[in-house]
């Protein structure tokens, strides 16, 4: 994937880098694999605005996508590489030899007419799902799974992948995107090769339209707000507001949130880059 400059005959374009969608191979998504999307603008069941900044944008329908790859050993071809709206990355959508249709993350490189597969045994190629415990060190890896069965829930969003870097008893080493590494089992399944749209990094949106496309409202700063309202509120000119503060008075930046007992801390040997 690659992105474009446009050339700025509007204000809206002038500051604008667009994907090309130059992988994209279908339109229209696939009728029984998708379901409504309702919006709540921020609101809980009695009508309560329980999340600040929500509302509007484009109305969306859900794809049901298969993370847990868990049609083993049946030989599915790629029909077709779609835009996908509730995530970042591309979904490929594949049709088993039964005849069967379910989404996939892309993988960066996949086409139309490739046959992928997955279980244990298969060949570790780019879209084939097989246990950690038989893809090669060193691999590029992505959709994996933290319990076995469980679906693949790290390295999902556009241009994401993790790297096998070895094996001890039960469990593999993988480096994270974020720099952590960490231990998974071995029975879990992953995906080879990266997830597609990595330039998604590089798109600029251009102007506040689009993110209220997206259903996003405009953000308040703190600091622009009265004491009554905000902790950093307040203040002659343009004040600081002291210590970044939540509008709770929590902190807001530098505070750890992680919880100190999580089950998975002792699988991290080594945490993510500060």
């Amino acid at each position: 994937m690659a992105v474009k400059k446009l050339r700025p005959i509007t204000p809206g374009q002038r500051g604008r880098i667009a994907p090309t969608f130059e992988e994209i191979t279908k339109s229209k998504p696939e009728k029984s694999l998708i379901v409504r999307l309702k919006r709540t603008g921020g609101r809980n069941n009695t009508g309560k605005m329980t999340m600040r900044y929500i509302g509007g944008g484009h109305r969306k329908l859900y794809r049901i996508v298969d993370f847990k790859r868990n049609k083993h050993h049946v030989p599915a071809e790629v029909i077709g590489v779609e835009y996908d709206p509730n995530r970042t990355a591309r979904i490929a959508l594949v049709q088993y030899e039964d005849g069967e249709k379910r989404y996939i993350i892309a993988p960066n490189g996949i086409k139309v007419g490739q046959k992928i597969i997955s279980g244990p045994g298969v060949a570790p190629e780019v879209g084939n799902a097989l246990p950690l415990a038989e893809i090669p060190v060193g691999t590029i890896v992505h959709n994996i799974e933290i319990q076995p069965g469980g679906g693949g829930s790290l390295a999902r969003s556009a241009g994401t992948y993790a790297q096998l870097l070895g094996r001890e008893g039960k469990y593999a080493i993988l480096k994270m995107p974020s720099g952590e590494t960490r231990m998974v089992l071995t029975a879990c399944l992953a995906t080879v090769g990266s997830v597609s749209n990595s330039d998604h990094m590089n798109v600029e949106l251009g102007k506040a339209g689009r993110t209220r496309w997206m259903g996003r409202r405009p953000r308040n700063r703190g600091v622009a707000m009265n004491p009554v309202d905000h902790p950093m509120g307040g203040g002659e000119g343009r004040a600081s507001g002291g210590h970044p503060r939540s509008r709770k008075g929590l902190y807001a930046k530098g505070k750890k949130t992680r919880t100190p007992k999580k089950y998975s801390n002792s699988l991290i040997i080594s945490r993510r880059k500060k």
